[in-house]
């Protein structure tokens, strides 16, 4: 049996988690307003009955789904940096990582489409709070004195949240290999301390 491309082969009992993954999907491809609960059902091939066994509406899925977005985020970004003691060689370790994980940007990009919506906003809130606390912790750790990384960790947060938003607005498709490679290590040789 061929499954329909936009149906996703789940177990036949769904899971809180399997409905939240569902809408993150949904969010990194077609934004937070695609979000709803017959589309997500037919999509999981089940009825609007599973999602009312795990969550009360659509709000309380969005919050489950951001949720589960913020502890991927921590446990694929900060957990893989911890094994990288050194802290210039951590900051390069970081840079690449996100250069490289297409998914989460595009997810971040969404929302901060959506920013203005009531479970958003403190979503974002706190990524950007905790993204802004590691990267000067690491700028400190590598060296520089508490001023100078804040600012450093705010002039790089702001590299990434450009770089994201020029390209949502220039509706260009992205660079080209070598292209994005050679901004990508401009950005880590500007960025991070020598």
């Amino acid at each position: 049996m061929v499954t329909p491309a936009n149906k996703i082969e789940r177990p036949a009992r769904l899971s809180a988690e399997d409905w939240a993954l569902a809408a993150l999907d949904v969010i990194a491809e077609q934004g937070l307003a695609a979000v709803a609960v017959e589309p997500l059902a037919r999509r999981l091939g089940v009825t609007k009955g599973s999602f009312y066994w795990h969550f009360p509406s659509r709000e309380a899925l969005l919050v489950a789904a951001l949720e589960r977005w913020e502890v991927m985020e921590q446990e694929t970004v900060f957990g893989q940096l911890e094994a990288v003691p050194e802290p210039r060689a951590r900051l390069k370790a970081l840079f690449q990582l996100v250069a490289h994980e297409l998914r989460p940007h595009v997810i971040y990009s969404e929302l901060l489409k959506a920013l203005d919506h009531p479970v958003v906003q403190p979503v974002l809130k706190r990524v950007s709070e905790r993204r802004m606390d590691y990267l000067t912790a690491s700028f400190r750790q590598a060296g520089l004195p508490r001023l100078e990384a804040q600012n450093r960790a705010r002039l790089t947060y702001a590299a990434y949240v450009g770089f994201l938003q020029l390209s949502l607005q220039l509706g260009q498709p992205r660079l080209h290999h070598d292209e994005f490679e050679a901004y990508v290590a401009h950005v880590m040789a500007t960025l991070i301390p020598a």
